[in-house]
């Protein structure tokens, strides 16, 4: 049961690092761009009518990867007690 508990544990951490190393990412971006303005200006393109930002997911897709996670998570934890001992 303790296995268990710590690949779920361990399964957690592995996506909470994932989203806010994606968040932090996204603050840099944003924080450091600087658009050039000049060139756009001499150089007009037609402004598209659909706006996205990233990609969307589906949320099914992350209780499958942390389902995936504990799972790996846990073969790995048994084959070290097992290694262990």
């Amino acid at each position: 049961m303790k296995t268990i508990i710590l690949s779920i544990v361990f399964s957690f951490v592995i996506h909470f690092i994932y989203i806010i190393g994606n968040i932090i990412a996204g603050y840099i971006k944003t924080k450091y761009y600087k658009p050039d303005i000049e060139k756009m200006w001499n150089n007009p393109q037609p402004i598209p009518n659909e706006v996205a930002f990233g990609g969307a997911v589906s949320p099914f897709f992350y209780v499958f990867t942390f389902i995936a996670a504990a799972i790996i998570c846990g073969l790995i934890i048994f084959s070290y007690k097992k290694l262990l001992s």
